[in-house]
């Protein structure tokens, strides 16, 4: 819904103090291109028969006259050059397709065309789940580095609360399509007020044997009380 690939049945969805529901066509358009999407899968979100240099590029090639054409080209690979050397990449990749390249080494072109129009917000959805643990903490510090030099803002959909508790400022807790818990990230990680939050930090794997079980217990009363 805020990314307007959805429109809310109740409420509204606003953006720089503008509900995105009242918007017309052409001003949707140009809210659209402050808003930018990194998904889960990188290589489902690219169209495999298309070059590296096309796939970033395609953001200014739908939204800015300028970057159409056979003359626009060199400027564009230019550009697309830039944005793969801020995510950590090669310019010279450019002619390359995206089977080419590892899923780390795929999600930061998707992260590089997500930034191709200067967004003043990123949606990112799961960005590191199909990732292994490694690739994700490179990811990761990636996407903190982006945020302080750019001045972003971030959306960050996760069900890895390890994750969420390293990047996010705020949290909002969903449970079967309802917030059931929303606050600062320290407050709601340490002292969680919902029975589901508990439940998703004691989820969390740890690396002390003896933690988790004690974990398991408190899950376990928990869920004794609730059927109480």
């Amino acid at each position: 819904m805020l990314l307007g690939l959805l429109d809310p049945t109740a409420g509204s969805v606003r953006f720089d103090g503008q509900d995105l529901a009242t918007l017309t066509a052409s001003q949707l358009r140009a809210v659209r291109r402050q808003m930018q999407v990194v998904l889960q899968d990188p290589y489902s979100s690219m169209n495999p028969r298309m070059r590296i240099t096309d796939i970033v590029a395609e953001p200014l090639v739908t939204h800015e006259p300028e970057a159409r054409g056979r003359r626009a080209r060199a400027r564009n690979r230019e550009r697309v050059g830039e944005l793969l050397e801020a995510v950590g990449l090669d310019a010279t990749i450019q002619d390359r397709y995206p089977h080419e390249f590892s899923g780390g080494q795929r999600q930061r072109v998707s992260i590089a065309r997500a930034l191709a129009l200067r967004p003043r917000l990123l949606v990112l959805d799961e960005p590191t789940s199909a990732l292994d643990v490694s690739v994700q903490a490179t990811v990761l510090d990636l996407l903190a580095d982006l945020q302080r030099q750019l001045g972003l803002t971030y959306v960050f959909v996760s069900h890895n609360l390890a994750v969420v508790a390293q990047v996010a400022d705020r949290v909002a807790v969903m449970s079967r399509g309802s917030l059931v818990e929303v606050g600062e990230a320290t407050t709601v990680l340490r002292t969680p007020q919902h029975p589901y939050t508990r439940r998703l930090l004691d989820a969390v794997p740890v690396l002390d044997p003896r933690e988790g079980r004690r974990a398991a217990r408190r899950a376990a009363a928990q869920t004794g009380e609730a059927g109480r």
